[in-house]
């Protein structure tokens, strides 16, 4: 009998590299610069609404 290991923490989305100057994308959820240019594909987060995000969708026990 094997045991296979389970998490509730889903895997991470893909992230776009950082920028290294500008135009930043604006965060979807605040408006706020982010640290993705504006050219990055799907939903980009600022980091202060990515660790909400996060914390949002961690396990709680």
């Amino acid at each position: 009998m094997s045991e296979s290991t389970f998490s509730c923490v889903p895997e991470p989305a893909p992230r776009p590299e950082p920028a290294a100057e500008g135009p930043f994308a604006a965060c979807v959820l605040c408006q706020e610069p982010t640290e993705y240019p504006e050219s990055a594909k799907g939903i980009t987060l600022c980091p202060v609404c990515e660790w909400r995000e996060a914390e949002r969708t961690a396990c709680s026990g």
